[in-house]
């Protein structure tokens, strides 16, 4: 047990001794607990149309929480607020945490991000995490919208015909992924070695990679989040790194995403993450 501490003990240091070095801040940290409080009030303030109110029951934690993500997280890194707004909501449903991204749906809308970018960012999610998650996300995230006068359903951005899903998902999987999984399938019988890689190629890049709604760059980025939320897959982390940084978000991009993602899935799976950003080479 102490090895097991003392080794934790050491990752971390040296993943918070690399966000020193490689994470430019939009501003300087807060050099006082009052600046920190005010930067949580305004940044609370911006994103939720009211100011942060006491928790009834649970105060001091609630404070803890809102000056940590309001006052300090929000301010790490090249990120702006409707990016920050759509990893988490990317996060909240993967974690399937759906008050809170009740929440952070209004927040997103107050921000400037679009419907149509907040439905593209949840859709695409579906092949990492499950559809069923995605419906239920999608319930609360269109009770936001019916809420705001949003009329459902948005408007279509499909690009794609049934016959055509193989042949463009692989137009915008090649460049980036090449034939890694047809090739790691090699092994298999002769049915799944064909079958599996088809279905990542067609459900993944056929049917979500090619509507409208989200650029490349954040379509990239918003998956890594995903798959950091997750956890414990670090084969496709580390290729969703690499393909962030041959669609060219950077690494200070991918550091200060995960960051983002950091009050909402634990300090573990940000070393796990900023590690592999660590080692993955650049483009």
């Amino acid at each position: 047990m102490k090895t097991i501490l003392i080794t934790l003990l050491i990752v971390t240091g040296s993943a918070l001794s690399t966000m020193g070095q490689d994470l430019n801040r939009q501003s300087s940290p807060p050099a006082s607990d009052s600046s920190r409080i005010e930067r949580a009030e305004k940044k609370y303030e911006a994103l939720f149309g009211s100011p942060m109110t006491e928790s009834k029951t649970d105060p001091e934690f609630m404070l803890m929480l809102q000056r940590l993500i309001f006052g300090e997280v929000f301010y790490i890194g090249n990120l702006d607020d409707k990016t920050r707004e759509l990893i988490t909501l990317t996060v909240l449903t993967t974690n399937q945490l759906l008050p809170q991204l009740k929440a952070h749906t209004h927040a997103a809308l107050n921000v400037g991000v679009t419907p149509i970018e907040i439905r593209e960012a949840v859709y695409q999610i579906a092949p990492f995490i499950g559809y069923p998650k995605v419906l239920n996300a999608l319930d609360t995230i269109n009770q936001v919208f019916e809420s705001r006068g949003i009329a459902l359903p948005l408007e279509s951005k499909g690009t794609v015909e049934e016959s055509q899903r193989f042949e463009k998902g692989k137009a915008l999987q090649f460049p980036i992924y090449g034939e890694n999984m047809k090739n790691n399938m090699q092994d298999l019988p002769a049915e799944f070695a064909q079958a599996i890689p088809t279905l990542l190629t067609e459900s993944l890049f056929g049917d979500f990679y090619t509507r409208e709604g989200l650029d490349l760059k954040t379509r990239e980025l918003l998956i890594f989040c995903a798959l950091t939320t997750l956890g414990g897959i670090e084969g496709p982390l580390a290729s969703h790194v690499a393909g962030n940084l041959k669609v060219g978000n950077s690494k200070e991009t991918l550091l200060a995403a995960v960051v983002q993602c950091y009050p909402y899935i634990g300090f573990p799976r940000l070393v796990v993450a900023i590690n592999m950003i660590k080692k993955t080479e650049g483009e």
